[in-house]
């Protein structure tokens, strides 16, 4: 009688976690407090409070981290953030940073 084998093989995939970059708002003297405000409840879904916080921290200084993401995510709400300040002729600087 002939012997039958079997032979199993598993193979193991290894899965990497997306890189995140750091979505970074700077400071300018010309877009108002209010639009920022309403950018960052509006596209980064921060309620009143924690948007109110982080304008604040960007007008007493230079920039701050609003998020990290994936790569798309941060590049989207980036665009979108930029594009509303233009269509209403404003100097706001959003950008995705490493």
């Amino acid at each position: 009688m002939a012997e039958k084998t079997k032979i199993i093989t598993k193979d193991k995939t290894l899965l990497k976690e997306p890189g995140r970059y750091k979505v970074v708002m700077y400071n300018d003297d010309f877009t108002p407090m209010d639009f920022v405000v309403e950018i960052l409840m509006d596209i980064f879904h921060k309620n009143q409070e924690e948007a109110m916080a982080i304008m604040m921290r960007i007008h007493k200084g230079t920039k701050e981290i609003i998020g990290e993401y994936v790569y798309d995510i941060a590049r989207t709400k980036t665009e979108k953030a930029v594009k509303r300040a233009r269509e209403e002729g404003y100097p706001f600087l959003v950008k995705v940073e490493e």
